[in-house]
């Protein structure tokens, strides 16, 4: 049985507004699932009917298979940290770590031992009795989540806990966060908007979009097998391409390039003959120049970025903007005509009307 389970989960408020619809989730206890998607998509309002900080509308919510939709957040045993640090100005490090513990009267010998691990673990043995004000924003970051993982319990929730952060710091706390959910063993439910975040810390990632899930998978799966245009530009820095076509005797034209479709849809290419399809390729997947087994076609080189270890060129093709990826030895010269191929492996078709992948 699922440590965690949602069931057609819903948050309707007052004014009639459907935050969330019909949300339907397993987690297993040392799993760290993340929430990904544009801002409004209804993954904090999930996270905080997880926490018991929003009432569920509909549906059901178990906690090892019981039935939590009525308890409160201490019944939950569920810590949480915010995208705000929440930390009490007036107090130390210390104090701030040994806060919950104090509330839950736990022994002073107990907390000691706890603060110091904790501190060990996040770095923060140096600044225990230093104020909140006097610290960085990763190290007031450091000790909101000592301030969760303190308490010992098995569920972990964590509301966009990196955005106050500089990039740099972004990376360490990324590290930082994956090593103490290991550690600790419990349950974390992470939300971000950011899908570099999502690919690197999860075991399984939840898409989603103006109140649906989208897609629930590994981050492999999600980037390799996206079920939706909405998906695939999601996941993936740079996004993947989008060029819309009419299918025209079996085959669409992108540029230069005539796309004989049998090797991607076999039997079922007809059924879209006349209709609309999205044809789709992440800037990486592409070869500079003509390779077999491959789409082929080109564009205008219009703007070039080094990146160091790679490279992006921006290219148009009869109207439609794509961004290859390419190496740093190979960036083709700006305003000339770039010949590229798309392995059919590589290449994603998805419905026109109905935008699911074909």
């Amino acid at each position: 049985m699922a440590y965690l389970t949602l069931k057609n989960i819903n948050k309707i408020y007052p004014n009639g507004f459907h935050a969330v619809h019909d949300f339907n989730l397993e987690a297993e206890r040392g799993e760290f699932i993340v929430f990904v998607g544009p801002s409004g998509c209804g993954k904090s309002t999930t996270l905080r009917m997880i926490a018991g900080l929003e009432d569920i509308s509909k549906g059901e919510f178990l906690i090892d298979g019981q039935l939590a939709n009525q308890w409160g957040p201490r019944e939950r045993e569920i810590a949480m940290v915010f995208q705000s640090y929440a930390l009490y100005p007036n107090m130390t490090v210390y104090d701030n770590l040994a806060f919950g513990l104090n509330l839950q009267g736990v022994d002073e010998d107990i907390i000691e031992e706890r603060v110091q691990k904790t501190a060990k673990i996040l770095g923060l043995t140096d600044y225990l009795d230093r104020m909140p004000r006097a610290l960085s924003g990763g190290q007031r970051q450091r000790v909101a989540v000592g301030r969760s993982i303190i308490r010992k319990v098995g569920i972990f929730l964590m509301d966009e806990p990196l955005s106050n952060l500089d990039a740099k710091q972004r990376v360490t706390m990324r590290s930082e966060i994956t090593q103490i959910h290991r550690e600790t063993g419990a349950t974390t439910i992470y939300v971000t908007h950011d899908q570099t975040e999502a690919m690197t810390m999860a075991d399984r990632i939840v898409v989603m979009k103006n109140g649906y899930i989208q897609q629930i998978g590994t981050p492999k799966e999600v980037y390799f097998n996206p079920v939706n245009v909405f998906v695939a530009g999601f996941i993936g820095e740079p996004p993947m391409n989008f060029i819309r076509r009419t299918v025209k005797n079996g085959c669409i034209t992108i540029g230069k390039g005539t796309f004989d479709l049998s090797a991607k849809l076999g039997k079922d290419t007809a059924k879209y003959e006349g209709k609309e399809i999205v044809f789709g390729f992440r800037p990486e997947g592409v070869v500079l120049g003509k390779q077999e087994n491959s789409y082929v076609t080109g564009g205008m080189v219009e703007l070039t970025e080094m990146l160091g270890d790679n490279a992006n060129v921006y290219i148009d093709i009869d109207g439609s903007k794509s961004i290859l990826k390419v190496t740093p030895f190979e960036i083709p010269k700006m305003d000339t005509e770039v010949t590229f191929s798309i392995p059919v492996e590589n290449a994603y078709l998805f419905d026109g009307e109905t935008e699911m992948v074909i």
